[in-house]
């Protein structure tokens, strides 16, 4: 969800907050016996329907619904209301949302439809508007950092427990499942998605998205399509061939919409084909329902919606966030096109009944939601191992970590890590238990505030060295800060990037903090850099530094999490999810962001595919991470049986500590004919104890063996041989095979069983 401000009648937003129902009573409790909640007595129907019995399919139950429901009631389904008062456009929430969700849609009490209760996003429960009380909750690390752990069991189980705060603050959908590819590395979201490769963010945020669900509410996938900066992010026009579209940004969203079966895909805010997204045909109707046969509903990002007729008929089934579009579209306005044929009544229907077919799905019906206690202690753990799984040690020369017993003097500088860890700033935004560490920066409004979650580095940092003496500078003086490395055995600087939803930023350090590095760096060699950004940046400091640790927004325990990586408590087994540039000039276009157009001239060849094609050199490339022990990655295989791309090998830990590997199989035609050089075709997170071996074996989806035909509308294998790669990055091949596959076509409709 986002927000989009935009001018209106205030008479259309009082009329539109004065329609509510009333708030039904509080829920009961669920059943402690039964395995099935006691339906609370408001949402126990007057009517009684084939739509109650549980063993029917949920699109049989939705069809039995609708069929009882009036016409006004199936256009309750389909608007949604911002669930927070908004001052500035004279708006009221209605009465029976949250204060401070992200929206609200009406329950039906007649007919036992549940309200629903929307909240953002995919790092946990958030708190929007000027509510009076902010919901404080557990932040996980960033969706950035969540991708770089490479660990589909950390994603899962990150979902798993924002989810379940989600369903414990009164929430059943979460707007959650950030999957847009990372093309430009100063987009100011680039944090709450996925990283660059459709294969590694369709998985990832796959995954996090099935842990929502496990909690038997609704989530989004989003932004929905190639909404990839934020500049000029309500009209800008997204430019991109459908056949480069297909193997890159919509290949992770099927990745994704595939392993997940999400409630609901939220559609974005930018044009495409020079089309508002949220009234896109070809994305909507053509792409997400005929090809991936998508049986969820489309809901609109708040204030992406700028047609009635238009967007109805492309496919969106859900306007919401009012009073963010001009228009309250799906309200009054839909109901007169109803009225007058131009929008027939049957897609209102067929809207409605998407709807209904995933509130079932997901158990939304027979588990209502209510506030119940939340057990933080237990998901600070989670949060923080999920840090520890992400961050990725970029350097480390000379073994300076893990930090030596012998550090007898230790300084910390800057970053604010004598109070906390930076989070992004946007409606993702989590409010922490304890409130923000440093209050006052600005922006404190919108995107802001800045958000420091009070988990103290240096506190941690202390708390591990007890017999050290340590020392703090908030680097404000380079030259100071200077001095007290030369006084020290070792330093950790504490560098930052803020970046949040609504800008773009530089792919820079903020402020003077390149120099802050610089200085340190060069008064005491053994420097230890940690990096708290929303994605890559340039670091001109790199060969002045012993080592640097890229902890991205690492969420609600992030100081411990960093203290316990510093010291090898936790041994670092994060991957890069994106490409390191050393500067911008190496981008494919190094200007800014910009309005109007944006052409993506890359076409598929996005991230370590563009640095492959040009020859490029990156500062540190895709795939790419430390680790405390050593790993031995052999005995590669590659067979196609009936066509089938399996590899086999071995991953061995031959250093002194347990630790975990990330062997990554790259695939590419001998012959040529791709976008780029290879393709990632496969990963798995390996955890592995000292000596220990283990055997993996990966199946190589036959889509990423594939170009898109779009003359004949299907993927194209072309026969021949294949060079397979086992690989520790992009730029790291250990080794390499050759299979020969079988041409082969494939309809857009196919799936992975």
């Amino acid at each position: 969800m986002t927000f989009r401000v935009a001018a209106m009648p205030l008479l259309l937003v009082a009329a539109a907050a004065s329609a509510q129902v009333a708030a039904p009573p509080p829920p009961s409790q669920t059943a402690p016996d039964a395995g099935m909640p006691v339906l609370p007595e408001w949402t126990k129907p007057a009517l009684r329907g084939a739509w109650n019995d549980i063993r029917l399919s949920p699109d049989a139950r939705a069809k039995a619904l609708l069929a009882a429901m009036t016409r006004d009631e199936k256009q309750t389904l389909v608007f949604g209301y911002f669930g927070t008062d908004f001052p500035r456009l004279q708006y009221r929430a209605p009465a029976a949302a949250h204060s401070g969700s992200a929206g609200y849609v009406p329950a039906i009490a007649r007919l036992g439809i549940p309200a629903q209760h929307q909240t953002d996003a995919g790092v946990g429960v958030a708190t929007q508007g000027g509510a009076a009380v902010k919901r404080e909750r557990t932040a996980l690390p960033s969706n950035l950092a969540t991708a770089a752990s490479w660990d589909v069991a950390i994603a899962r189980a990150g979902g798993t427990m924002i989810g379940d705060e989600a369903r414990r603050s009164g929430f059943n959908v979460m707007l959650a499942g950030g999957v847009d590819l990372l093309r430009e590395p100063r987009n100011g979201r680039n944090f709450e998605y996925g990283g660059e490769d459709p294969l590694l963010a369709g998985t990832m945020v796959g995954e996090q998205v099935i842990g929502i669900q496990s909690n038997h509410i609704v989530s989004t996938i989003k932004h929905y399509a190639i909404n990839d900066q934020e500049t000029d992010r309500n009209a800008g026009n997204s430019v991109l061939d459908h056949s480069a579209a297909r193997v890159s940004d919509l290949l992770a969203f099927q990745l994704a919409i595939e392993r997940a079966d999400p409630g609901s895909i939220m559609c974005s805010y930018n044009r495409v084909d020079s089309v508002y997204a949220c009234e896109n045909s070809w994305l909507l109707t053509d792409v997400l329902r005929s090809d991936w046969g998508f049986k969820g509903y489309v809901m609109s990002d708040w204030g992406a919606t700028h047609s009635t007729v238009a967007a109805a008929k492309a496919g969106l089934d859900q306007d919401s966030g009012f009073p963010f579009d001009k228009e309250p579209y799906f309200g009054g306005p839909l109901r007169q096109a109803i009225e007058q044929g131009t929008v027939p009544a049957a897609r209102l229907d067929l809207m409605a009944r998407r709807i209904l077919r995933a509130l079932f799905a997901q158990g939304v019906f027979e588990r209502p939601v209510s506030e119940q206690p939340i057990d933080y202690v237990a998901h600070a753990a989670v949060t923080r191992a999920g840090a520890e799984a992400g961050a990725v040690l970029l350097k480390n020369e000379h073994g300076l970590l893990p930090l030596a017993a012998s550090a007898k003097r230790i300084a910390v500088i800057g970053g604010h890590a004598d109070k906390g860890v930076l989070a992004g700033g946007g409606s993702s935004l989590v409010y922490p238990v304890g409130g923000n560490a440093v209050p006052g920066l600005q922006p404190t409004i919108w995107p802001g505030p800045i958000m420091y979650y009070p988990s103290s580095p240096l506190d941690e940092i202390q708390r591990q060295a007890p017999g050290a003496t340590v020392r703090y500078a908030d680097g404000s003086d380079p030259a100071a800060a200077a001095a007290l490395a030369r006084d020290s055995d070792v330093v950790i600087v504490f560098a930052t990037q803020w970046a949040g939803e609504s800008f773009d930023v530089a792919m820079a350090l903020d402020g003077n903090q390149d120099a802050l590095i610089g200085a340190v760096g060069a008064a005491n060699p053994s420097t230890v850099v940690v990096l708290e950004t929303g994605g890559p940046v340039a670091m001109p400091w790199i060969d002045q530094v012993g080592a640097v640790l890229e902890a991205w927004y690492p969420g609600t325990a992030g100081g411990k999490a960093v203290a316990n990586l510093l010291f090898g408590k936790a041994n670092p087994s994060g991957r890069l999810p994106v490409t390191f540039a050393r500067s911008v000039d190496q981008l494919p276009d190094p200007a800014k962001p910009h309005s109007g157009d944006v052409v993506y001239k890359e076409g598929a060849t996005v991230g370590y595919k563009w640095f492959d094609a040009k020859g490029i050199a990156p500062l540190f490339p895709f795939g790419h991470g430390l680790s405390y022990t050593r790993f031995v990655s052999e005995g590669l295989q590659a067979a196609a049986p009936g066509g089938v791309l399996t590899a086999t090998f071995s991953v061995r830990n031959t250093g002194a500590r347990a630790g975990a590997s990330v062997p990554q199989l790259y695939v590419a035609p001998v012959a040529g004919g791709w976008e780029a050089p290879k393709r990632l075709a496969g990963f798995t997170k390996v955890a592995l104890a000292p000596g220990a071996r283990k055997a993996v074996t990966l199946t190589v989806d036959p889509r990423l063996l594939a170009t898109w035909d779009e003359a004949h509308h299907r993927w194209h294998i072309a026969g021949g041989a294949y060079t397979v790669m086992l690989a520790d990055s992009a730029r790291d091949i250990r080794q390499t095979v050759t299979v020969t596959l079988p041409e082969r076509t494939l309809p857009a409709t196919w799936r992975a069983r």
